[in-house]
């Protein structure tokens, strides 16, 4: 039996129908609930264009004539009603009768649980979780305006770590706590960046096909599992980011595509409702009810998950209506344009209502395009994050440091060329999973010259990575020096650390780590043109860069030598007379490197480089070496 029933009032309604109801998984859904005195669960679903809709499950045999929820009378297109006698932990669906008589069984849009695919029915679920992380979020607070480090780990939960003894099983969220949180430690980043964790029914997509939204992916555990993990992440004092997939959706029949018989969450027209590349739906962003969906999402996860940030996945792919498409496959939008209006109109929504709610966190843009004002504030007329993706540092880095040394001083321009735009957006430097698939290799495999030089070259390429302006992101293997590409279901090679030059990777990014957060120089200006100057970035016959990184009370000398020679008596430019001490050295023996360095050396007030004082130094070969006053 169904009893009517509803959480929905008429200003939710309201707001719903106006796509600006950005707690929705508070009203759909399901929900535990006592009722004139009964216990049971209360469901709400959107399906507008259905003619029925009824829960089915084990508790009904998964019979569609048994328990009909009722069509609220006010044309929002929500279907509701309350079951009494069940339960946290039943399994369900919605039977919805679509108007052409077929009948669809599909999952819960803001179901908090799923099966473990590849079964796919939604679990009634209410969390007793209890935080313990109420210090940190107050911190957290505190400093959200302070300018702070930020250093990522990023991490694919299903493959980083494989119990190779039970045929490559996964660490589940608990396990992650006793391995994860550790190794995050002890290499010194400060936030994790989980890609896609929602609950996805194909394993092989990475997490980017989403069918569950609001769901963790219930292979590695339940939701308070997941709780569990980033509470103890909290516990030592490291973010966590989730990666979001708010531009598109698989065709999968429990899912969201067709969901009642209609184009309800993806745009008809297939011009902009269907992604060539991926196979998969785009959503309808100019549809009211699809913004409120997608914008509660995001608010679900802060609210409910106390996570730190959002990367918002593939959103070139939202902005441009020709994305990926052909001449004839678009349409311009109504000023003649290939710019996606709604999409536009929902992303800035987005930031504005997850700022809001949550001022301290941080929103980051995968954006891979020119595209202006991606972290310009709203009110100016950009999209609102926090963070872009600097895609064109990435794929010059990439190819510079591909090259063979001999040819590297014609180049130079592919690393200074970042520096002409850098303060045009506030950036974030990714090394992601994207460049070690499809044939690209390992980033250590892509590193020019014999064995010791590939490592070399690596670390130097980490050196740089760490003094150049922006937040940094690393890919889970790249700290090992993986030799081979992400293989999703072996896992990294963790026997590597047992071999020295690997380990000396290992230990090189932990110094790095750990230099970075200690040297306010490297990050407090980050996105400021005072915070970063050059004084050589024109010396092509030795492939030698030198920039200082600054703040107000510090500057430091940074000089990186792309060349496998040794260079006695390298003058150096500085910004003031005294000892200066080498702080970093990636060619130090402990890291694998020759030991060939420097330790304090006095000024000598011999001008260069447009300085006063100089520093006469020994540049290590295919290396990065740091100084300090």
């Amino acid at each position: 039996m169904v009893k009517p029933h509803s959480l929905f009032t008429d200003f939710d309604i309201a707001l719903f129908r106006e796509g600006r109801h950005f707690r929705l998984y508070e009203k759909l859904g399901s929900h535990i609930l006592e009722v004139e005195g009964q216990k049971g669960v209360y469901f709400a679903v959107w399906a507008p264009d259905a003619q029925a809709v009824s829960v089915i499950g084990n508790f009904n045999g998964w019979n569609r004539h048994e328990h009909a929820l009722n069509a609220r009378w006010d044309e929002s297109g929500i279907w509701e009603g309350f079951i009494p006698g069940l339960g946290k932990g039943e399994l369900y669906k919605y039977a919805i009768v679509a108007k052409s008589g077929e009948v669809l069984e599909k999952g819960d849009p803001y179901a908090p649980f799923w099966e473990i695919p590849p079964n796919t029915a939604s679990i009634v679920w209410a969390s007793d979780y209890q935080w313990a992380d109420k210090k940190w979020l107050q911190r957290r607070k505190e400093k959200s305006k302070d300018a702070q480090p930020v250093s990522v780990y990023e991490l694919h939960i299903g493959s980083w770590m494989k119990v190779h003894e039970e045929h490559n099983r996964s660490l589940s969220y608990k396990e992650l706590v006793e391995r994860l949180i550790p190794y995050l430690k002890q290499t010194g980043f400060t936030h994790v960046e989980f890609m896609p964790v929602m609950q996805h029914p194909y394993f092989q997509s990475w997490g980017y096909q989403i069918t569950g939204y609001f769901a963790p992916d219930s292979r590695f555990g339940t939701p308070d599992d997941f709780m569990f993990l980033i509470d103890k992440l909290h516990e030592a004092e490291i973010g966590v980011i989730l990666d979001w997939v708010p531009s598109h959706y698989p065709g999968d029949k429990h899912g969201l595509y067709l969901f009642d018989g209609s184009h309800l969450y993806e745009h008809a027209d297939p011009q902009k409702g269907y992604h060539p590349d991926w196979t998969s739906y785009i959503f309808n962003y100019g549809r009211h009810e699809v913004r409120s969906f997608l914008i509660s999402n995001a608010i679900y996860w802060l609210d409910k998950f106390h996570i730190e940030g959002i990367r918002v996945d593939a959103v070139a792919s939202m902005l441009y209506l020709d994305y990926s498409r052909k001449e004839g496959e678009w349409e311009p939008n109504i000023h003649g344009g290939n710019e996606n209006l709604e999409a536009v109109h929902f992303l800035k929504e987005l930031n504005n209502a997850v700022h809001e709610y949550y001022p301290e966190a941080l929103m980051i843009a995968e954006e891979s395009t020119s595209w202006s004002g991606v972290t310009a504030p709203t009110e100016y007329g950009g999209l609102g994050f926090d963070r872009k993706w600097m895609m064109g540092w990435m794929h010059d880095t990439l190819r510079y440091l591909k090259r063979e040394t001999i040819y590297r001083g014609h180049h130079q321009s592919e690393l200074t060329f970042s520096m002409l735009y850098a303060n045009t957006e506030k950036f974030a430097l990714p090394l992601s999973h994207d460049e070690v698939v499809y044939g690209k290799g390992s980033l250590l495999d892509r590193m020019p010259g014999d064995e010791w030089q590939k490592f070399a070259n690596l670390r130097l390429l980490f050196g740089y990575m760490f003094t150049h302006p922006g937040d940094k992101l690393i890919f889970m293997g790249g700290e090992i020096g993986q030799g081979t590409e992400w293989d999703l279901d072996h896992g990294l090679e963790w026997h590597l650390t047992d071999y020295p030059m690997h380990k000396g990777i290992q230990l090189w990014i932990s110094h790095l780590n750990k230099i970075y957060v200690e040297t306010p120089a490297l990050w407090s200006w980050n996105f400021s043109p005072e915070g970063f100057e050059w004084v050589a970035a024109d010396d092509t016959n030795n492939s030698v860069l030198v920039y200082l990184r600054k703040n107000e009370d510090t500057a430091i000398v940074v000089v990186c030598n792309f060349s496998p020679n040794t260079i006695e008596g390298y003058r150096v430019g500085v910004p003031a007379s005294g000892k200066w001490k080498e702080i970093a050295n990636s060619d130090a023996t402990e890291f694998g490197g020759s030991g060939i360095g420097n330790q304090i050396i006095n000024s000598e007030q011999v001008p260069q480089h447009g300085k006063a004082h100089s520093l006469n130094i020994t540049l290590p070969p295919l290396a990065v070496v740091i100084f300090v006053q």
